[in-house]
């Protein structure tokens, strides 16, 4: 499958517009299969995989090593700035990585963001020599000030995590894209499906973030093909410059000189 350069992730240029997550596979052996299926170059992984004191996932760590990808490391689970930035750190020091995924989730059942406190903990981060990836939503405004505080990327969700929901707020999603056309967006969290993910790169999104759907699927390793496929389908029809669609009909056959017959 042919894949065009992705836009610039803090100095990184991508080929694979898609990114996977590493948790809930039925196995190691699983993961790395969906991984080399998917032509991934980003993976994302939790701090608790890697235990940062008792050194308890070293086998995991050895695994993505070998798989050749830049990790991305994650702070999930924080609902807290300090929590957050205390974990960011800890991440820093066992991937060797400046890459941060920042999550600071502030409700429960939806485990939407916590878009005060992503706001300060970015800010943080940032003047900590941090490169931000903010999962947020499609707020404007939140948007904005993770911008002003030094992030290069923004990870808007499509819908809560885990969900399988797909693009929730298409209005949103696509206005955040118009309003912020030179930066780089990558949507994250809520696909289930490879059509979710053609539909996030149709509305022209950087590329597409995925754990739950592919890992939860009954193989994982074809779930993984799809969304490759949809992700670079999507894409390729984005930078074809689609129709508008129109309230009414358009003949697709001409009728410039067709015979009607009384």
């Amino acid at each position: 499958m042919s894949h065009s350069p992705s836009r610039d992730f803090y100095g990184v240029e991508l080929t694979s517009r898609l990114m996977l997550g590493t948790a809930l596979y039925p196995s190691p052996a699983v993961l790395a299969e969906a991984v080399r299926a998917a032509g991934v170059e980003v993976v994302t992984v939790s701090l608790r995989r890697e235990s940062a004191e008792r050194r308890d996932g070293q086998a995991f760590w050895a695994l993505v090593r070998d798989l050749g990808v830049r990790v991305l490391p994650n702070t999930a689970g924080c609902h807290t700035v300090k929590e957050a930035v205390t974990t960011a750190q800890m991440a820093r020091e066992v991937f060797d990585t400046p890459w941060i995924k920042l999550e600071v989730i502030g409700e429960d059942d939806s485990l939407q963001p916590d878009l005060f406190g992503l706001v300060e903990a970015a800010a943080i981060l940032v003047e900590d020599g941090f490169e931000v990836f903010p999962y947020t939503t499609e707020d404007l405004v939140a948007a904005g000030r993770l911008l002003d505080a030094g992030c290069r990327v923004l990870m808007p969700w499509g819908a809560p995590i885990g969900s399988g929901l797909g693009l929730n707020n298409l209005y949103g999603l696509r206005s955040l894209r118009a309003h912020f056309p030179e930066v780089p967006l990558v949507v994250d969290a809520g696909l289930g499906l490879p059509s979710h993910a053609a539909a996030a790169m149709e509305l022209g999104y950087d590329g597409v973030l995925v754990n739950t759907a592919v890992a939860k699927a009954g193989d994982p390793v074809a779930m993984a093909a799809a969304f490759a496929q949809a992700v670079a389908a999507g894409h390729a029809a984005h930078a074809a410059d689609p129709m508008e669609p129109r309230d009414m009909a358009a003949p697709s056959t001409p009728v410039l000189g067709k015979a009607f017959l009384g």
